[in-house]
């Protein structure tokens, strides 16, 4: 397995164009220098450029890695025959470990630490003593952004888009889910890792009762209050069962300036007067013209029905659906971090009676990604309990998305591990160093 922040020295032969290398490599770090077998593979030289391509190796395939060599574009026939020190460099870590599950007795970090939250806070007020007070931007002054109200549109239609495609998928992919607890797993068969928490899990040595899963476990359903005026009162403990919740990437989507006829939302043409640190008045209005009829300003999708959704067709209808998915996933998650939200911090709640610990959401908070097993093939072997440290997972929307045909994409590919050799039985991973 490379390192992408080591040095490699590489010795072999090479010719004008494709340089094959040597089965040995040398990697040079501060702590030691070691040395793996390696498999037969090609590098390409670019004229004019630093880099060289890697080839013919199946660990690099599914990387970004690139080798920085040390000699000139010039060189001769007789350098090309010596050792050189390459680097290789990544724009995504090569590994990294899978993403912390908290249960509901710990809390959630804060994303940013609180030292590092009062340390800003402390040079804002440095910076504003001794200035006028200015004016509170939107939307802390009751008016929408209206440079992301496109981006609450795609947002919107993203996820519906996203719903009634994971309904498609769902007939050709198989996800199994845990009857006990939130686990899933997608592949012919659920997996045999005993890692269930649910009810009666001890009788069952921890292992999983699967069943089949539905979109509600793929997408975690995260609902939020519907606020008419995001300003407005605080909901009282009393209200929370007159107040309608709705799928909190709607309701991000409604306050950044959605419009949806069924949670109508209070939008202000002027902005609010403060008379004290949490005291307001709305302004004046009477002299601007009646309000014209609020609209949608693009087209808004609409769930389709689980029994009206067809699967695809034939093998090119699939792909094409898997990579229509996961574009509608990227975009759902990279044009929600635009929009600022809310989330408990869930942690002993005793001591609050009750109360929620309101801290900063992120955006895996938003839109949990719910992490699954990747399976390297789903027409090989089933993944075996005893290899465990050598599979990857990725979110489960983008296991279905790959596993029906579509590209792995780069941010994934470091938790899927796909550069990573699993033995081929439990005894070759024992001779594992």
């Amino acid at each position: 397995m490379l390192a992408s922040s080591s040095a490699a020295t590489w010795t072999g032969c090479g010719s004008s164009s494709n340089y094959p290398l040597c089965t040995m490599a040398f990697f040079h770090s501060k702590s030691r220098a070691s040395s793996i077998r390696m498999e037969p593979f090609t590098v390409s030289f670019l004229p004019g450029s630093e880099f060289l391509e890697l080839s013919s190796f199946h660990s690099f395939q599914h990387s970004n890695l690139k080798l920085r060599h040390s000699f000139k574009s010039r060189a001769t026939s007789r350098m090309l025959h010596e050792p050189h020190a390459l680097v290789i460099t990544n724009e995504y870590p090569q590994n990294a470990d899978f993403p912390r599950n908290y249960s509901r007795k710990e809390k959630k970090p804060f994303p940013i630490p609180i030292v590092e939250l009062r340390r800003a806070a402390r040079e804002r007020l440095k910076k504003r003593k001794g200035q006028p007070k200015g004016r509170a931007p939107p939307p802390k002054n009751g008016l929408i952004v209206q440079s992301l109200v496109p981006l609450a549109y795609d947002v919107f239609n993203a996820r519906i888009t996203l719903i009634n495609n994971l309904k498609k998928l769902l007939k050709v992919v198989p996800v199994h889910a845990c009857g006990w607890c939130s686990e899933l797993h997608v592949g012919p068969e659920g997996h045999p890792f005993k890692s269930c928490k649910g009810k009666h899990a001890t009788l069952r040595k921890g292992l999983h009762l699967w069943t089949n899963a539905a979109v509600e476990d793929v997408l975690v359903p995260t609902e939020a209050y519907h606020l008419y005026d995001p300003l407005g009162k605080r909901i009282t403990h009393e209200e929370r069962f007159s107040i309608p919740r709705i799928p909190a990437v709607m309701e991000l989507c409604i306050q950044a300036g959605v419009y949806v006829s069924e949670y109508p939302t209070k939008r202000r043409r002027k902005p609010i007067i403060r008379i004290g640190k949490r005291e307001f008045v709305d302004a004046d209005e009477s002299d601007l013209p009646d309000p014209a009829p609020e609209v949608p300003l693009k087209p808004l999708l609409t769930e389709t029905p689980i029994s009206k959704a067809v699967a695809p067709a034939n093998e090119e209808e699939k792909i094409l659906l898997a990579e229509e998915t996961l574009q509608a996933w990227e975009r759902m998650r990279k044009r929600s971090q635009e929009v600022d939200a809310d989330n408990c911090g869930a942690h002993k709640h005793q001591q609050r009676n009750g109360q929620h610990g309101w801290q900063s959401a992120v955006l895996d908070d938003l839109i949990p990604p719910r992490y699954v097993w990747h399976v390297p093939d789903v027409e090989g072997p089933p993944l075996t309990r005893e290899l465990r440290n050598f599979y990857g997972q990725a979110p489960a929307v983008v296991e279905i998305c790959v596993q029906a045909g579509a590209a792995v994409p780069d941010q994934y590919k470091s938790t899927m591990r796909l550069d990573i050799g699993i033995p081929s039985s439990v005894k070759e991973a024992e001779m594992v160093v």
